[in-house]
């Protein structure tokens, strides 16, 4: 949500006696120069009031008092908008279960940062400290009660308190340590990164769905490469990926084009790891990732596309003019081509492809007959309709013929 509908909330949040800021991710990236995602809302307000005080707001996080806020629509036949996340300062309790603590308790400004993961996700923001002076609040604005600031200067992640602490609470944000760091490019505090070796190992006791989420969002970032060497050098990546863990360098991965998409960030991690004289990836190093990173179906079947046309395309030499083209036009090349790119492997096969495909007959022209014309010449459909219409189709590729009749004419020559 922009950075007015905020303010909004926290304006009529401030005219009815509540103390209320913005607070995280937000107030970070606003003093690195960055556009903030969306604009979190703390405020000493319990739950209830801020349903009150907000017509338009739903609870989303009841018990750790978090509220959704939508702002007022002008127009009532307007669809709703993002809303603004509004949470009540608080404390909390144990975390017996390494996720969520056993109790939460409502408290001030203060007390909620220190519960807070690292102490740049620790400031707060007072937006209206200009019309009313702030004695908590520096000539910015900005509320920092845990040194947050300091690191941001430094460019440094730091745990705030005890990291080992806070790691015991939830496991999690030892990923989230790497992709933070990456994110930002910032160094790893090395009492945090001691805390993250020391407790790697636990990090198997997080459900499976919040691990593949975090490695999904770290190599979908800026800086995939390094958020997979930190990791690697953390001992992270034998929980993460349930398989041995290693540092090899990572030139393929770190060439890939951001834009590549996940399955190729994946793949070209996978070769880095487990290329060697035996040969690339295979099928057992898909199944492991997918279990391990609780991927989709449709990533798990990129992911194997993807390997698969890498290692169709290393025959590329031998290849004739039907299988080239047939690679060219499969589903998922362009990941393949952004991985064979990264390994330094692409540069005949897109000298190739222009010719192939300015041929007259292109990467994958219709089909000039399909099973209902060999229906219509007395063939029995069966297996070998596949196999027929296959052969036609590659000579076809070929340019051996260019039109339907031709095809007809093959055909009844195959089958008399």
């Amino acid at each position: 949500m922009p950075r007015d509908a905020a303010i909004q909330i926290i304006r009529r949040l401030r005219e009815h006696g509540h103390i209320a800021y913005l607070a995280g991710g937000c107030v970070r990236d606003r003093l690195l120069g960055r556009e903030p995602k969306d604009h979190d809302v703390a405020t000493d307000a319990t739950p209830d009031v801020v349903q009150k005080l907000f017509r338009r707001s739903q609870p989303v996080g009841e018990a750790f008092g978090v509220v959704l806020v939508y702002p007022e629509r002008r127009d009532r036949g307007a669809k709703n908008s993002g809303g603004v996340e509004v949470a009540t300062f608080r404390t909390e309790g144990v975390y017996s279960d390494g996720r969520r603590p056993d109790d939460v308790h409502f408290s001030d400004a203060e007390h909620d940062a220190q519960r807070r993961d690292f102490t740049v996700n620790g400031l707060f923001e007072d937006p209206l400290h200009n019309r009313s002076p702030n004695p908590h609040a520096d000539h910015d604005g900005v509320i920092d009660y845990v040194g947050g600031r300091a690191d941001l200067q430094n460019h440094t992640l730091r745990a705030i308190g005890n990291p080992a602490r806070r790691f015991a609470e939830d496991y999690l944000r030892m990923l989230r340590a790497v992709r933070f760091t990456a994110r930002l490019g910032f160094k790893l505090d090395p009492a945090t990164a001691d805390a993250v070796r020391a407790n790697a190992a636990s990090l198997d006791q997080i459900a499976r769905e919040r691990i593949g989420d975090e490695v999904r969002a770290t190599l979908t970032g800026p800086s995939p490469h390094l958020a997979a060497r930190l990791l690697q050098q953390l001992r992270l990546d034998a929980p993460t990926l349930r398989e041995a863990a290693q540092d090899p360098m990572l030139p393929t991965l770190e060439r890939l084009a951001l834009d590549a998409g996940y399955p190729a960030a994946l793949a070209a991690w996978m070769f880095d790891r487990h290329a060697d004289a035996v040969g690339p990836p295979q099928p057992a190093d898909v199944a492991r990732w997918r279990s391990a990173l609780c991927l989709t179906n449709d990533e798990t079947e990129t992911l194997g596309r993807v390997l698969r046309h890498v290692r169709s395309a290393g025959e590329w030499p031998a290849l004739g003019v039907t299988p080239r083209k047939r690679l060219l036009a499969a589903r998922d090349w362009d990941a393949a081509l952004a991985v064979l790119r990264a390994l330094g492997r692409a540069e005949s096969i897109e000298a190739d492809t222009p010719a192939l495909h300015d041929d007259g007959v292109g990467l994958a022209p219709a089909p000039l007959i399909d099973g209902g014309d060999l229906i219509r010449l007395g063939l029995e459909p069966g297996p070998a309709f596949k196999t027929l219409l296959d052969d036609a189709y590659d000579l076809q590729l070929e340019g051996r013929f260019t039109t339907r009749d031709q095809a007809l004419d093959w055909v009844q020559q195959q089958h008399p």
